[in-house]
């Protein structure tokens, strides 16, 4: 099975966000625009491989975001309860919140598709291969029309298949065992307790490093 030239060119529309200069292309929120076929078929692939996600446990714990019976009050909650019991025990709870800027944008595709052919089959490899390959997008304003311009990175924008393929790629966030991570998509919270403040933030900075480095390699 391939993914056809044709399903994967995506256009864009652009809206000016409210109170924002028209003159500067910042100002524009784009929304892109997949073909049909392409979103069925993308739809039918994703009901059939979720058995191998659940099976093989592929999308970590503490990711929330996307997935069934995992609400963001949830890992609020979740969050709000480690807080809670670190003071009932009088210990020190040290947290940092992190968000990437554009990373839907900025998802490697080699390294994308390394951790796709490390976790599934061969065939379901290639069927995301070829749907990730050789694609483009082009922009409508008004009745004019952009030439073709490819994507050279990033999950495909408004397609089904953007949020699993976001939650593969950060799959292997660093974690330890020193502390609590919670992940919504792309928003991440971590947390160390300990009684002493200093150890809890050295501890919060060990694995903030780890996620440094990890980010500066590519992911």
């Amino acid at each position: 099975m391939y993914f056809p030239g044709q399903w994967k060119v995506s256009q864009i529309i652009t809206i000016l966000k409210p109170g924002k200069p028209a003159e500067e292309a910042k100002s524009y929120r784009p929304i892109s625009f997949l073909p049909i076929l392409s979103k069925l078929c993308e739809k039918l692939f994703l009901t059939r491989i979720q058995p191998t996600l659940q099976e093989k446990g592929i999308i970590p714990d503490h990711q929330f975001g996307f997935r069934q019976k995992h609400a963001t009050i949830e890992q609020v909650h979740r969050i709000t309860n480690v807080i809670h019991n670190a003071l009932e025990s009088n210990k020190y709870c040290t947290a940092a919140f992190l968000g990437i800027s554009q990373v839907f944008d900025k998802a490697w595709h080699e390294g994308l598709l390394y951790k796709i052919k490390t976790g599934f089959s061969d065939s379901t490899y290639k069927i995301l291969k070829s749907y990730l390959e050789n694609r483009y997008f082009l922009i409508k304003y008004m009745e004019e029309y952009t030439s073709l311009h490819p994507v050279p990175s990033g999950v495909p924008q408004g397609s089904i298949l953007d949020p699993l393929l976001y939650l593969i790629y950060t799959t292997d966030l660093p974690t330890t065992s020193d502390s609590t991570t919670a992940t919504f998509a792309d928003d991440t919270a971590v947390l160390t307790i300990r009684e002493n403040p200093a150890i809890a933030t050295h501890r919060l900075q060990t694995n903030l490093n780890e996620i440094q480095l990890w980010l500066k390699n590519g992911v």
